[in-house]
């Protein structure tokens, strides 16, 4: 009889119900004159965009990238567990492309810009994920730090090869060109996938300007201490500006806790999605 369920027995499996506890913080960096970064945390959605194009494009890139995935959440029901989240993310991706065309029909002098976007979308027990660019997702689990993205640049490209090493790519002189970003030309697709987080996890989304600064082991070491969000994401900002700070500097830090020790939080908004606001 093992492995059989006696007559008349039920065996119910269900999921934890989960939260999301999370800090969001974006710096201008040392050698930046404006913020082209944008930044969204809420209690299900988390998003970081790293707009580029100069003369303000990039700031209003972002900011429109944010802007689509904030109307995301703000229609998605309350229940998530019978919504498509990877379909509808999809769509807020291919929505925001398509809000950067349009701007520039209207206003050609913006034809060119882009932004990278990742994104998660928590239904209380996945994380959806949408990614595009080389802003990253990472989680830390058991102490120990993953990257979960893979960046779309020719030097990961290169990597993926075999023709350069990830030491190498660390380097090179166009370690920054993008093989895939949200721009004026035309649609992208995005990476999609469901994460299964765990109590105790904790996901980070940064723009470049900390991992461009910051080796794994930092990044690791801050994301495995026993310290609050709001603490990790001050730490991440102050040591990639003591690295010289070449660039904007975004992310946003959440902990993955049982539901019963989440609080609301609200939707907090940082960089030029803020300002421009």
């Amino acid at each position: 009889m093992s492995g059989l369920t006696p007559r008349g027995c039920e065996i119910h499996t269900e999921r934890m119900a989960l939260g999301l506890r999370s800090a969001i913080g974006s710096d201008v960096g040392r050698r930046r004159t404006a913020n082209e970064d944008s930044g969204a945390a809420g209690d299900r959605l988390l998003v970081v965009a790293d707009g580029m194009g100069g003369h303000a494009h990039g700031e209003l890139a972002s900011t429109l990238t944010v802007a689509a995935m904030l109307e995301l959440d703000e229609r998605l029901p309350q229940d998530l567990t019978q919504v498509d989240l990877l379909g509808e993310l999809a769509s807020a991706v291919d929505e925001a492309s398509e809000r950067l065309a349009e701007h520039a029909r209207k206003e050609p002098d913006t034809q060119g810009m882009g932004t990278t976007v990742v994104a998660l979308v928590f239904d209380g027990a996945r994380l959806a994920l949408a990614h595009v660019g080389d802003s990253r997702i990472y989680l830390c689990r058991g102490g120990e730090l993953r990257q979960l993205t893979r960046d779309h640049t020719m030097v990961q490209q290169l990597v993926d090869e075999g023709q350069i090493t990830p030491e190498e790519a660390l380097v090179h002189p166009r370690r920054s060109v993008l093989m895939r970003a949200l721009s004026t030309e035309h649609p992208v697709e995005a990476d999609l996938e469901f994460l299964e987080p765990q109590p105790g996890d904790r996901y980070l989304l940064c723009s470049d300007g900390v991992t461009a600064v910051l080796p794994d082991k930092a990044i690791e070491d801050l994301m495995a201490a026993p310290t609050g969000p709001e603490v990790v994401v001050e730490q991440l900002i102050t040591l990639a500006n003591q690295g010289g700070g070449p660039d904007n500097i975004t992310c946003i830090v959440a902990d993955v806790v049982d539901a019963g020790e989440a609080q609301a939080q609200g939707v907090r908004v940082v960089g030029a999605a803020s300002e421009l606001a």
